[in-house]
């Protein structure tokens, strides 16, 4: 069991259920992958996560294929990690 406990929001887990539906098995092994990093380790890990600027301060990426990218938000006085999105790139929005 890890540090941190993962939230998906319901934009988040409809992505993923995207994910799922277009039968890419890497991109749903990423998103496997990405959770369980998320979990013990939200800064650091598979998917080249780095926090982003400007508008988007306080979000951190990671990478599920070239096009699309998982955002996130850590709050660490709750030991959470929110999942906001899971299709398109952050740019994108």
């Amino acid at each position: 069991m890890g540090k941190f406990r993962v939230e998906v929001t319901k934009v988040a887990a409809q992505d993923i259920e995207k994910h799922k539906k277009s039968g890419n098995k890497i991109s749903i092994k990423n998103i496997a992958k990405i959770l369980i990093d998320l979990t013990e380790n939200p800064y650091e890990g598979f998917g080249n996560p780095e926090p982003l600027k400007y508008e988007y301060s306080g979000f951190w990426p990671r990478r599920i294929n070239q096009k699309d990218r998982l955002i996130y938000r850590v709050q660490e006085d709750i030991v959470t990690v929110f999942v906001i999105s899971a299709m398109g790139h952050y740019s994108d929005k």
